[in-house]
């Protein structure tokens, strides 16, 4: 089983930041390897919302269909994978923080067969990610005007 926990401060508000990352289909402008993602549920983005996304990993192209779980506005999104290779539960929690917000990123997996072997290789890359797209969600956010 993987578990991972990152959060960083961003110099926006709640409101901006939850408007903008609660709609997963802004995921594949902030988060590398991500390749497509794609509502495939029509209505307001909120539980019962389901997304495609398209990713590489190892040099694979991997598909998943995730499902929106729990939407507290302004407060939390959290989502599930629904098809795909590994099990995946996640989430966003957005706090108040002295320079903006926080927004904190949960992640717990549990690869399955070949991906069980790798379950190191890809805790180790999960973590490097969320650091790296946390880094580059806060420097697109804080530059907007």
């Amino acid at each position: 089983m993987i578990n991972v926990e990152k959060s960083i401060i961003i110099n926006r508000s709640i409101d901006e930041v939850f408007n903008y990352v609660s709609n997963l289909a802004h995921s594949a402008e902030w988060q590398s390897g991500l390749m497509e993602v794609r509502q495939i549920t029509s209505s307001p983005v909120g539980v019962g919302t389901q997304y495609t996304f398209a990713r590489t990993f190892l040099g694979r192209k991997l598909e998943a269909s995730n499902e929106i779980t729990e939407f507290t506005p302004h407060t939390k999104v959290a989502f599930r994978t629904i098809s795909g290779p590994i099990p995946l539960e996640a989430s966003y929690r957005f706090e108040p923080a002295e320079n903006g917000m926080k927004l904190t990123s949960t992640i717990a997996m549990q690869p399955k067969g070949f991906f069980s072997l790798a379950e190191p290789l890809i805790s180790a890359n999960l973590q490097r990610e969320m650091v790296a797209n946390f880094i580059i969600l806060k420097n697109m956010l804080e530059s907007r005007a």
